[in-house]
């Protein structure tokens, strides 16, 4: 097997100077300076996280790393130094997110061009399947898959896979106006923007596809992104949201909340439960 030099050195074309290890990540200088990124993954993912990566950067949205190449197993990355936030960086942040939005995808559940129907969201798989209507295609694609798989793994309990049974059977009603499929980073809690010294907020780690823009602002407010409000304020400024959106929140939190429950256990499921009696009313 490879070192994390030795496979950068390859891909880059660079000799590495420096090889530092960040937790699951390296840092690494090249010998013509620049600083980069690699991660190692399974080829599929590694593959998928490039694809969603290149997709994600459209004129005027947010920005993303560029990819420098990879292999079967390491995606080497720009680096982005590490810095401060604030709200104006927010506000930024929210209206960039809308241009990306914008740039629309081919149907829900599109993969990003050269990506494959095989991704993951993290370290749980994730098809991208489409489907012309979001409402049957959420549930069918981004709930009811990681319910039946929390399910079989003791993190959601009867009681509480009924409930979300339930908010699928009344999907139709719950979902509000009819949307375009929106070009979707897919993964968007608050650890995978970052704030880079260029005074920037970065989006890092996609699980990128086509769905529903209001999936991945539900996301940032699962777990507590910083000027939240003024992100929001932003985005609307460019792309006002649907009448009814924060009471369809909950119903857009429980993707997330079901993978991890599959990855992580129990407290997520009842989390989900909780969300889908909160959709439903």
């Amino acid at each position: 097997m490879s070192s994390p030099a030795e496979a950068v050195a390859a891909i880059t074309g660079q000799p590495v100077r420096t090889a530092t290890p960040h937790g699951v990540i390296w840092r690494l200088e090249l010998g013509d300076r620049r600083t980069v990124v690699a991660k190692r993954a399974e080829p599929g993912q590694v593959m998928a996280e490039a694809a969603g990566l290149r997709w994600l950067r459209v004129p005027d949205g947010p920005p993303v790393p560029q990819v420098h190449g990879h292999d079967e197993q390491w995606l080497v990355t720009e680096h982005i130094p590490a810095g401060r936030t604030d709200g104006a960086a927010a506000e930024q942040l929210g209206r960039q997110l809308a241009t990306l939005h914008g740039a629309g995808a081919a149907a829900f559940g599109t993969a990003p061009t050269g990506g494959s129907e095989q991704a993951w969201i993290g370290a749980a798989p994730m098809a991208n399947i489409t489907g012309p209507h979001w409402p049957q295609w959420y549930a069918a694609q981004r709930v009811l898959p990681y319910l039946r798989s929390a399910v079989d793994g003791g993190a959601v309990d009867a009681a509480e896979a009924r409930v979300v049974h339930r908010a699928c059977e009344h999907i139709e009603e719950l979902a509000g106006p009819d949307e375009l499929p929106a070009r979707l980073h897919g993964d968007l809690w608050s650890g995978n923007v970052h704030a880079g010294t260029d005074g920037r907020l970065w989006l890092l780690d996609p699980a990128a596809h086509g769905g529903h823009r209001e999936t991945d602002l539900a996301m940032l407010a699962l777990f507590g992104c910083p000027h939240l409000e003024r992100l929001l304020a932003g985005y609307t400024a460019v792309a006002p949201l649907a009448p009814g959106w924060q009471q369809r929140v909950p119903l857009h939190q429980l993707f997330p909340l079901l993978v991890h429950a599959v990855l992580f256990g129990g407290g997520y499921g009842r989390s989900a439960a909780a969300a889908a009696r909160a959709a439903l009313g």
